[in-house]
């Protein structure tokens, strides 16, 4: 498995942010969003093997690991990682940009899905199996860059009936679009969802890997 970073930090989105937790960042992404702010996994990393990687998660003294990249379903071993770790009592979460299929994942992992608004480009390539599959405890996150892109992201959980069955969060991408605008916004139309703000940008803003 080819792995950029495995690094002990805070999380910084969703229903679990301000947790510590054990990142482990594989390498590689077949998308290019335009607010992408991890390109530095794109290309590069370091073959590491299941072993390995959970030697490296072991070091640290968190119970909660998140599997992210890049795209870590690019990772032909990953739902064998995941089964891994939970064999060993992790909890674990998956962070995925939704469009390859994620049903080889165990059904005890916590699927995080980016959904790809028309902001950042890659909308047109959505696998909405994935997102029709989420259930309570996983997340369904869309990063917002303007009015545009919160209309469409609106109309979407209201036809696909998102709120019911999991946790919604809207993000505005961080520096293009004010959070105090997009949850005026999200008030005004009463729509049941979870404004949130990259945590960790706030807590160590000058830190772009390791955070």
């Amino acid at each position: 498995m080819r792995v950029t970073e495995i690094f002990f930090s805070i999380q910084g989105e969703g229903t679990r942010a301000g947790r510590p937790c054990v990142f482990v960042r594989f390498t590689g992404c077949d998308l290019r969003c335009g607010y992408c702010d991890t390109a530095y996994a794109f290309h590069g990393g370091v073959e590491r093997s299941r072993e390995e990687i959970l030697a490296e998660v072991a070091r640290h003294p968190s119970r909660f690991v998140l599997l992210t990249g890049g795209e870590p379903m690019l990772q032909k071993e990953l739902p064998a990682l995941a089964a891994d770790l939970l064999a060993r009592g992790y909890e674990v979460a998956v962070e995925t940009h939704g469009q390859r299929p994620t049903e080889s994942l165990p059904p005890e992992v916590i699927r995080v899905l980016d959904v790809k608004t028309p902001g950042s480009g890659e909308a047109h390539r959505m696998h909405w199996p994935n997102l029709d599959r989420l259930a309570r405890k996983d997340e369904a996150k869309f990063v917002i860059d303007g009015r545009a892109d919160y209309e469409w992201s609106r109309d979407l959980v209201r036809e696909r009936r998102l709120a019911g069955r999991t946790t919604v969060l809207f993000s505005p991408v961080h520096g293009t679009l004010d959070p105090g605008q997009l949850g005026r916004w999200i008030l005004d139309d009463g729509l049941p969802v979870r404004l949130q703000v990259q945590l960790h940008k706030l807590l160590w803003p000058a830190a772009v890997r390791g955070v």
